[in-house]
């Protein structure tokens, strides 16, 4: 059984349970997620089943869409609303919306952060969060990130609280972003809510709950959950090869660069509608072409 199931993570869970309890329904030890979701955070999680799972990578590439809200005045140790206040000043003018909008749209493009203590980036071979838990704050270097879009959607003057979504590249920390934004309103401020709207193409009105996938693999109807491999390489391009390249191409053989091939990026190799594998311009020999993914039929 190959393909993607979109699930809706639910509040509470991991990414990893998500992962287990996907392995017991369908039985199979091929699966994986693409892209962790905090485990109080909800949204959409595509999850890969068997030969789906050596897209894993290319999927945790795409762009994400998440819709936010962040509390100004306070500011946490885990940049979000599960952790302990470490700086607290009263919102005495709360900012205008033309305001919110202007500093929401200066995040816009390119820019740079710095991941939080608590998260799972390695420094020296060890999570950050595990120098947090024992009390150590460590060195961490800026990482470029880029914001497609970000918009302002509401505000809650009482609550000091400001909603907005947001169109990002992976490796982007929400958490950290709200910190920013709320800096650059002058105030300490955390991540209150987020939901994950989208991962590439795959967005929630494509996904089903743990409810609906559970009675679907008792009913024996688990395969018509899954999404084609090809959904979650939407954003690679596409060389077609005719039947007889075909055979080359899933014996796993090295080919000669066609006009086609214009990028240096990785791209779909595929006959019709047949995803056959995952090319790229070998490194080393700039007229050939050579596989880094293959799909067995």
């Amino acid at each position: 059984m190959d393909g993607i199931l979109p699930l809706w993570k639910p509040k509470g869970w991991t990414s990893h349970d998500c992962v287990m309890k996907i392995r017991k329904l369908y039985k199979t030890k091929k699966v994986g997620h693409t892209g962790t979701l905090d485990p109080e955070v909800e949204g959409v999680l595509p999850i890969c089943i068997g030969q789906a799972t050596k897209i894993v990578q290319f999927l945790t590439e795409t762009s994400k869409v998440y819709t936010a809200e962040l509390t100004l005045g306070s500011a946490t140790e885990t940049e979000d609303a599960h952790g302990d206040i470490i700086e607290e000043v009263k919102v005495s003018r709360f900012p205008t919306q033309q305001k919110i909008e202007n500093v929401l749209k200066s995040f816009q493009g390119e820019i740079t952060q710095v991941p939080p203590m608590y998260s799972a980036v390695k420094v020296a071979g060890k999570k950050l969060y595990e120098y947090a838990r024992a009390n150590q704050t460590v060195e961490r270097s800026s990482r470029k990130i880029v914001i497609h879009e970000i918009n302002f959607i509401s505000k809650n003057e009482e609550a000091n609280k400001i909603k907005f979504n947001v169109t990002c590249s992976k490796g982007t920390y929400i958490r950290t972003l709200c910190v920013d934004i709320g800096k650059e309103l002058g105030y300490p401020a955390h991540m209150t809510y987020l939901v994950r709207e989208k991962t590439g193409t795959i967005t929630r009105e494509h996904t089903f709950d743990f409810e609906t996938i559970e009675a679907a693999c008792v009913n024996g109807n688990e395969q018509e959950l899954l999404l084609p491999i090809t959904e979650g390489l939407t954003h690679l391009d596409t060389v077609q090869v005719d039947e007889q390249t075909k055979q080359k191409v899933l014996n796993g053989q090295k080919l000669s660069r066609t006009d086609q091939i214009m990028e240096a990026r990785p791209f779909k190799v595929m006959h019709g509608d047949k995803l056959l594998a995952i090319y790229q311009i070998h490194p080393e020999k700039k007229g050939e072409i050579k596989p880094i993914r293959v799909f067995s039929e």
